[in-house]
Parts: C-alpha cells; structure tokens; sequence
C-alpha cells in the first residue's frame, strides 16, 4: 500500500528549492543538449552530453528522497534518505563543474544551477535538524 505524501512537504522550503533545481537542470541540460548533439569532425560524438542527462537524472532523485525521509518513522531510516540526498547534491554539483569544460554557450547558466545547489545544502542542514 502507498503512503499518502504529506500535506505539508509542499511548504517545505527544501522540497520547493528541489522543485526549483529540477526545473532549472531539465533547461540547462535541453540548451546544453542542443549544442552538443552534433558530432565532432572525426565523427565521434562530445562526451560531454552524457552528464546532461546525469543532471537532470540526480536533480530528480533528489525529490523522491526527501519525500521517502519525510514518510519514514525511524530516524536512523531517514538519516540514510538524508545521505542519499547529500551523495546526489555532490554528484551534481560535480557534473556542472564538468560540464563547465563543454563547448557551448549554455556552460554560462550552470554558474546558476551551483549557486541554488549552495543554497539547497543550506536549507537541507536547517531540514536535517528537524527530522
């Protein structure tokens, strides 16, 4: 049986900062995508469109376990719901550091996705405290 998601996970600034990264790495990685599908002279393709995807991959995982920390009843469970999301905020921040090597004209809005991820590890030590 499903739980019910919380009725106040929505006011959680955590989970709107979430929201906000996930809708900012699908445009990011769609501008970036549009510049790197080509292939390269020597037809191989940029490496570089993978972690795109990646991108918007972790930026989405990231929802999930808030939802999943919030629904659980035993701290130690949500500490481990809370590290998962500690790994994905790092992996992501990692990614737009990698993808600040590409070769597009998107690369100049990744400065804006790591500055919201700052602030997103900002407000998930104030959530932490209150699991």
């Amino acid at each position: 049986m499903l739980n019910p998601i919380p009725s106040h996970l929505s006011e959680l600034p955590v989970y709107q900062k979430a929201m906000d990264i996930i809708a900012l790495s699908r445009s990011i990685s769609t501008y970036l995508n549009y510049d790197l599908s080509y292939l390269n002279p020597d037809g191989s393709e940029d490496s570089n469109i993978y972690f795109t995807g990646d991108i918007v991959q972790q930026s989405a995982s990231i929802v999930p376990e808030i939802e999943n920390a919030e629904l659980e009843r035993f701290s130690d469970k949500k500490h481990q719901h809370f590290a998962s999301i500690q790994r994905l905020t790092n992996r992501l921040y990692y990614n737009c550091k990698r993808l600040t090597r590409c070769n597009s004209n998107g690369k100049d809005y990744l400065p804006i996705l790591q500055s919201e991820l700052k602030k997103f590890k900002q407000l998930q030590k104030t959530w932490m405290l209150t699991l």
